[in-house]
């Protein structure tokens, strides 16, 4: 991740920023607040705003003046029961912004969780930056067997160096087209003084998807957590999952005592239907059932027995 001279300067300058408030903060999270923390190549996550903090979600839980309790103890019992019930609402009292610069496929994939509030950098106002995502070689992989949407085995030597080369090589054609039908390269200059630039917002439409966009991204806690624990997990897609996981690291350091509810409860945790605790009920018994006479599907019984680990019973 390369930032220009101007990019690095306005981080600087809102770091050295001093304002007095009688709001709460998180101490951990000003240390990093405007920070662009990298991503992918080309990426990066900033924290550039936030309200509230744990005692925020103790506050609006118990509807009281204060910042909670005098006891974190006491505050961390709340909280944890407060996610072990399913209980929302105290969650969204707290609110995150963030500026993230991503490829175009991976905000199209983003865009489908509805719950935040986007401002997305304009192409019909300016133009792209001629930077594109390539994976590494190591997350080039070929179509899932058995996940539709979902990557397999590794592709390597020579095929992967074809692929990779295509990639490039196509980005870079479409950029160089996308230019000349502006007239104008992306520093700004003219190509040719005696001709027309198509419109900024049809000339767009020729990009490729690893293209580079940026947006603002804003959301409240709970619907963070919610994003977090469909985007962090071993399952979602690579690129996606590289956000999350700096999206995180911020939460940790924005709401620790929620945060270590959040990793115990949901990422941690597991939900069970109710012929799934009749199931693990029977086995702590010591009682055998098999899977025929479970009243589960095949995907069903393995996913169950997988989160208990036991793996011998897998079918």
């Amino acid at each position: 991740m390369k930032l220009t001279k101007d990019q690095q300067q306005e981080i600087k300058d809102q770091q050295s920023q001093k304002n007095d408030t009688k709001r709460v903060i998180a101490p951990e999270l000003e240390k990093i607040l405007y920070e662009a923390i990298p991503a992918l190549d080309h990426g990066f996550v900033r924290v550039v705003d936030y309200m509230g903090n744990d005692t925020s979600i103790v506050q609006a839980a118990r509807v009281s003046y204060g910042k909670g309790t005098k006891k974190v103890s006491t505050d961390s019992g709340l909280i944890k029961y407060l996610m072990r019930h399913w209980h929302s609402t105290p969650f969204e009292m707290c609110e995150i912004k963030y500026h993230i610069k991503l490829p175009i496929f991976i905000a199209r994939q983003w865009i489908r969780h509805r719950t935040a509030n986007v401002n997305e950098y304009s192409a019909r106002y300016s133009i792209l930056d001629k930077e594109f995502y390539l994976p590494s070689s190591e997350n080039l992989a070929a179509q899932s067997v058995n996940n539709r949407q979902g990557r397999g085995e590794i592709i390597d030597g020579e095929q992967a160096k074809e692929v990779l080369g295509l990639l490039k090589k196509d980005a870079e054609r479409t950029y160089s087209n996308y230019e000349t039908m502006l007239n104008e390269r992306y520093d700004g200059s003219k190509i040719d003084e005696n001709k027309k630039g198509l419109a900024r917002e049809l000339a767009r439409m020729n990009l490729t998807l690893n293209t580079y966009t940026q947006w603002y991204w804003k959301t409240d806690l709970l619907n963070l957590m919610n994003f977090l624990r469909l985007r962090a997990d071993s399952h979602a897609q690579y690129e996606i999952r590289v956000y999350a996981d700096i999206m995180l690291e911020s939460l940790k350091k924005w709401v620790p005592i929620t945060y270590e509810a959040f990793m115990d409860y949901r990422v941690g945790g597991t939900e069970v239907s109710a012929n799934g605790k009749k199931i693990i009920q029977k086995l702590i018994k010591g009682e055998n059932i098999s899977y025929e006479e479970s009243k589960l599907s095949k995907r069903e019984w393995n996913e169950l027995m997988e989160a208990f680990d036991l793996k011998d019973k897998l079918i």
